[in-house]
């Protein structure tokens, strides 16, 4: 058996995986953000709990480092910077493996989602922000830096947009650039975008009821917000030859958004195909820790679908 961890700001969830990539009983305790020794408390009671296991796999919000292990992970700051792999794996004794909340989601799509039976495969993020996971042949591709797979960041996001086209303002991102996708791609993004259009302050939630409501404001926002998207995403596409992209994040609930962004994407990209490609995510309500199960099946050796 292997233990999954899926630890977020707010709560760290654990439960048991099987060799057949199965998770069970879900456990959630609050995450002790300030205090390193009582963060590691709380996971060996977890692990104990579950009885022997070959070992931790995690899925967390934050970037790892592949060159020294050391994690990015500004909302918990008893673990920003540190080797928290290694770290762990002295505290509680058994190897421990970790990837970013968005690879994980692309392993669970993978293997238990929208992904089966498919070589290729990208989770896509839409959130807060937007992010990412490539998963080859079942593997997971990492890059140097723990960055593959974010798509949203670079200053490529069209500056006109929209039927008829009208100028869209380069965003200042947080990863200090300006003009990258992730200002305007994510939940925070349609917002700033519907603001930036319309002077008028919604959350992405009525945005989308407006504009399925026939608004035209909304109507008109969603229309270049999914402008914003379909190039870069069909650039994607016709460079990583992802025959699926399962969505995951907030947005992803929007069924019809997802299908519209489906719809943009397949008219822009090189392979003309009928059927959906951009589809919302399939693996359950818990693809954090199928992700992770399925990372420590692989470290283990153990693969099948």
């Amino acid at each position: 058996m292997i233990t999954c961890f899926d630890i977020g700001g707010s709560a760290i969830k654990c439960a048991v995986a099987t060799a057949d990539g199965r998770v069970g009983a879900l456990q959630r305790v609050p995450t002790p953000v300030n205090d390193f020794a009582a963060f590691t408390a709380v996971m060996k009671a977890l692990v104990l709990d579950g009885g022997p296991s070959r070992g931790i796999a995690i899925s967390i919000a934050g970037v790892i480092d592949p060159a020294d292990g050391r994690i990015k992970c500004a909302n918990i700051p008893c673990i920003d910077g540190r080797a928290l792999a290694s770290d762990l794996a002295a505290a509680l004794g058994l190897p421990v493996w970790i990837i970013n909340d968005a690879d994980s989601f692309a392993l669970a799509e993978a293997h238990a989602g929208a992904g089966r039976g498919h070589a290729n495969v990208f989770g896509l993020i839409l959130g807060t922000g937007v992010g990412g996971g490539l998963v080859i042949n079942g593997k997971l591709i990492a890059g140097p830096g723990g960055f593959a797979g974010e798509w949203g960041h670079g200053p490529v996001a069209a500056q006109f947009a929209g039927r008829p086209p009208q100028a869209i303002p380069r965003f200042a991102c947080g990863c200090g650039q300006v003009g990258c996708v992730d200002t305007v791609g994510g939940a925070r993004g349609l917002e700033r975008l519907h603001l930036a259009l319309h002077q008028q302050p919604l959350d992405s939630h009525a945005i989308i009821n407006n504009w399925l409501a026939g608004d035209a404001h909304a109507s008109h926002t969603i229309n270049c917000y999914i402008d914003l998207l379909s190039g870069p995403l069909a650039m994607l596409v016709n460079t990583l030859g992802a025959s699926i992209l399962p969505v995951g994040g907030g947005l992803a609930n929007s069924a019809p958004l997802i299908a519209r962004l489906d719809q943009a994407v397949r008219a822009a990209i090189l392979r003309k195909t009928t059927a959906p490609i951009i589809v919302p995510g399939q693996s359950g309500t818990e693809p954090g820790l199928i992700g992770a199960a399925w990372l420590g099946l692989e470290q283990l050796g153990i693969s099948h679908d």
